[in-house]
């Protein structure tokens, strides 16, 4: 038998989800807001996020940098903001995953799956991203992302992802948790 997926309209029965939304504090990314006991962060401006699943060749291509909020650096796959540039609030997922790609990867997709909205951290954060799959991917530059970022680029065999993952966690560096869909059976004993 399979599971009932409730309706849309079902909001469940928390006693809070009535209360007016308070913003507490907004800056140019992050907006601190309060509703009812609860506190939680969201975009700014309603900017959202694109994250990439780029595979090639039995390889996955992974970037890593410095993050301020976990102050170290971050073992990643691709992602960047949709729609944060003035005039580009109508952007699509796939034209900023294809920017994204090119810019932190030096890789060029000839196309994106759009495999749908995702919530990280649910409980704290209502940042969505969307996710997509590159397909066809051909390397036409260094990446790195732009002057005000330093990423490094990995293009790691899937086989050899969770190894990979444990030694990177062993030199005191953070890991997304979206690595674990990479790394699938494998990541859970399977």
């Amino acid at each position: 038998m399979t599971e009932p997926v409730p309706p849309a309209d079902d909001h469940g029965t928390d006693p809070d989800m009535d209360k007016p939304e308070e913003v507490m504090w907004q800056g140019r990314f992050v907006t601190m807001k309060r509703k009812g006991r609860w506190e939680y962060a969201s975009r700014a401006r309603g900017i959202r996020a694109a994250a990439i699943i780029a595979l090639d060749e039995g390889h996955v291509i992974l970037v890593s940098q410095y993050r301020m909020a976990l102050g170290k650096r971050c073992l990643e796959i691709p992602a960047g903001l949709i729609g944060d540039d003035d005039g580009e609030e109508g952007e699509s997922p796939e034209v900023a995953a294809a920017r994204e790609l090119e810019e932190e990867t030096g890789y060029r997709a000839e196309r994106f799956e759009n495999l749908g909205l995702f919530y990280s951290s649910p409980g704290m954060v209502s940042e969505g991203f969307t996710l997509l799959r590159a397909h066809g991917l051909e390397k036409v530059g260094e990446g790195g992302g732009t002057d005000s970022e330093d990423i490094a680029v990995h293009r790691i065999a899937l086989d050899a992802l969770p190894d990979f993952v444990k030694r990177w966690r062993e030199a005191g560096h953070a890991v997304d948790v979206r690595l674990a869909i990479l790394m699938g059976s494998n990541f859970l004993g399977e």
